[in-house]
């Protein structure tokens, strides 16, 4: 026996199936499907196949996909509830930005991505779930860089999936797993392996989720969330959008957090600093997310928040987010054409 080759005990097992056609691969992938008892999938979009998918089976991606062996994309996530996509246009712009970032030049303007995302919505004929959708670099090769004439690609899916108003309290540790610097954090790209390792390393110390601090010892972010406190002045504050992920349901909070000013719940609303150090004595800490859309911390790093109990203030912040998610202006919620 040759010194590099390896000795396989049973062949039989060993051997790989060769597909001998695209109806036999066809097949196999709808046997795999057919089991699920419910398509979380119902709809998809590709730029690569020119329309929308309904078929679980052929919703894919090339192997050569620069996203897929480089990383060389980004990507953004809206919800659909009771019909209504919620905040899609803050979303796109914010999408859009972070292509631009990435050196990757969208196929179509903003308003036929819109229309594309509103058309998917109503051909799954999901009335609650998320919508997620991808720019990247392009299918073509598997090199570092696009070659010259290949194209980008836009993808988008529908996940049918239940989320309500969270009124729980969750744990929190502080990340050890380096943050991401701020060309990076700022982007919502689809590298996010830090915040992978982030969110695992809390989950197995028996916490839901963590939270990163800046070199500068400024609470920043959490995995793939905001985070706020409400101090003890009664004083809501956000951790400044430079270094970390501007989220749009927390741009959309601030925006209505003030109803709780004129009405004497909150004394102020603001975006600063904050050390870990003051941040750990807040009244209320939360997290800040699409479909949560506020979540309450109670413990951070083995500590309660406050008195470890979930917040007046950050229930009454989460009502005014999951209202305006249910009945708010239309500026904000743009209604599915359904068939």
């Amino acid at each position: 026996m040759a010194a590099n080759s390896v000795e396989i005990d049973n062949v039989e097992e060993s051997k790989v199936h060769v597909f001998s056609s695209s109806s036999e691969l066809l097949e196999k992938l709808h046997e795999k499907w057919s089991s699920i008892e419910k398509q979380p999938y119902p709809a998809m979009y590709s730029s690569v196949y020119g329309g929308i998918i309904l078929d679980p089976a052929m919703m894919v991606i090339p192997i050569d996909d620069h996203m897929v062996h480089r990383g060389h994309g980004v990507f953004d996530t809206a919800i659909i509830l009771d019909g209504y996509i919620y905040e899609l246009d803050g979303h796109l712009d914010r999408f859009l930005l972070s292509a631009s970032r990435a050196k990757i030049e969208s196929p179509f303007p903003k308003s036929t991505l819109q229309s594309i995302i509103i058309q998917l919505a109503a051909a799954s004929n999901c009335k609650k779930g998320t919508l997620r959708y991808w720019l990247t670099a392009g299918p073509g090769d598997f090199l570092l860089t696009p070659s010259k004439g290949s194209k980008s690609a836009f993808y988008a899916i529908v996940i049918d999936e239940d989320f309500s108003q969270c009124k729980h309290g969750v744990k929190v540790i502080t990340s050890t797993i380096p943050m991401k610097v701020p060309l990076f954090a700022t982007s919502k790209n689809v590298n996010y392996l830090p915040n992978v390792l982030s969110k695992l390393e809390a989950e197995e110390k028996g916490a839901f989720a963590s939270i990163w601090v800046d070199d500068d010892g400024f609470v920043a972010e959490g995995p793939n969330v905001n985070v706020g406190f409400v101090t003890r002045d009664k004083e809501l504050i956000l951790p400044f959008f430079d270094k970390i992920l501007s989220g749009c349901t927390a741009k959309r909070l601030l925006e209505l957090a003030p109803k709780l000013v004129e009405n004497g719940q909150l004394k102020s609303v603001k975006v600063g600093n904050i050390t870990v150090e003051d941040a750990k004595q807040a009244d209320e800490m939360m997290y800040i997310g699409s479909t949560l859309p506020v979540l309450p911390i109670i413990e951070w790093d083995d500590k309660p928040i406050g008195d470890g109990k979930v917040g007046e203030l950050t229930m009454a912040l989460s009502d005014l987010v999951w209202d305006d998610m249910v009945a708010g202006p239309e500026t904000h919620r743009l209604k599915v054409p359904y068939v």
